[in-house]
């Protein structure tokens, strides 16, 4: 799947909000506001539950890795989410 498709289908969920569990939650950190260099995918079976973490590192902008991005879509579809939430400020890493 390519960049843009992926990012597409990652929008088209989030842009539908919630609607219940499970949930994803994705979240982009960096060293900077503009680069983005980790991001977390949360896993979240139901309501009150702890979230199951999956991290990647990259030494570019992860939101323009192919592979990444669609390694979300593979995570959201796997799980089949109901909820997909996306945290478009990129974090600073400490």
């Amino acid at each position: 799947m390519n960049l843009d498709k992926s990012q597409k289908r990652i929008n088209k969920r989030v842009k539908r909000g919630f609607h219940g569990y499970p949930m994803i939650s994705i979240q982009y950190f960096g060293p900077t506001e503009v680069l983005a260099t980790k991001v977390e995918v949360g896993f979240i079976e139901q309501e009150n539950a702890e979230p199951m973490l999956e991290t990647f590192n990259s030494e570019t902008d992860i939101r323009q890795d192919e592979t990444v991005q669609t390694t979300i879509i593979k995570i959201i579809d796997r799980v089949d989410a109901k909820t997909v939430t996306l945290d478009d400020k990129v974090k600073q890493l400490s």
